[in-house]
């Protein structure tokens, strides 16, 4: 079995797969956490910012909303990523 290595693209692909989203960003934002809890020491991988608007969000609580993020992302937190940040948009963009 591979490991579980966190990338923006890797987030960004597991997201598309599961959540088909209508807009979808993702940053890597560890390198601001260096020294902070959960960093890795290598500035990258562990801290990450999500921007998505989905249909599946439609009609859902924002902690549904949430939860699907999550879901689709757990093998990521599994694995180690430490903290993750989702801003739901609602539409097509931001």
């Amino acid at each position: 079995m591979s490991a579980v290595v966190a990338t923006a693209d890797a987030l960004r692909e597991a997201l598309q797969a599961a959540l088909n989203p209508s807009h979808l960003e993702v940053f890597d934002e560890s390198a601001a956490h260096a020294g902070h809890a959960g960093s890795n020491g290598l500035g990258h991988g562990t801290h990450f910012r999500v921007r998505i608007a989905a249909p599946s969000f439609a009609g859902k609580s924002r902690v549904a909303q949430h939860r699907l993020v999550y879901d689709a992302l757990r093998h990521f937190t599994d694995a180690g990523l430490h903290a993750l940040a989702i801003e739901i948009h609602h539409g097509n963009t931001p």
